[in-house]
């Protein structure tokens, strides 16, 4: 059966390996295996028959902000809408949170366009450059872009 949900504990070491090839293909940084740990509950994954086919985690920043982190699809069910069912799910859950704001940092900022995300300025994320940014090797090197997600667009794209 194919749904998306949340991971359970025993599940951690299988995002762990989806997590590994994204990072080897350079999608996205790198997780450690306690990292995903401590933000289990932050995750929902997509699992079918050989097991866990994506995953991605809603990361609360403050009560206005939140971050889309570890979208990461596996390579052989790629461009079949599993990520697009995991961004909705989580723009969903900061929606019902009221979160009116959720941004990413990417390295294929098309697919974000594409939902309705707009660039915006690292600059314009100071808590994650406080919180996240300042502590990452490639801080004054960085090559991901930054893009926002208004909430408010769930409700106008369904009128």
């Amino acid at each position: 059966m194919h749904k998306i949900r949340k991971p359970k504990l025993s599940e951690v070491l299988e995002i762990k390996k989806l997590v590994d090839y994204a990072y080897e293909k350079g999608y996205i940084l790198p997780r450690t295996l306690e990292e995903l740990y401590e933000n289990v509950r932050d995750f929902y994954v997509y699992a079918d028959e050989k097991g866990l086919a994506g995953c991605v985690s809603l990361h609360i920043d403050t009560d206005k902000l939140a971050e889309v982190r570890t979208l990461v699809v596996r390579e052989d069910v790629q461009r079949k809408g599993i990520g697009t069912l995991l961004l909705k799910t989580v723009l969903s859950e900061a929606k019902e949170l009221e979160i009116p704001q959720v941004y990413v940092l990417t390295r294929t900022p098309e697919f974000f366009e594409k939902k309705g995300f707009r660039r915006i300025s690292l600059e314009q994320l100071p808590y994650k450059i406080r919180k996240d940014c300042a502590r990452c090797p490639k801080f004054n090197n960085c090559d991901e872009i930054a893009m926002i997600f208004d909430i408010s667009q769930l409700e106008e794209d369904k009128k």
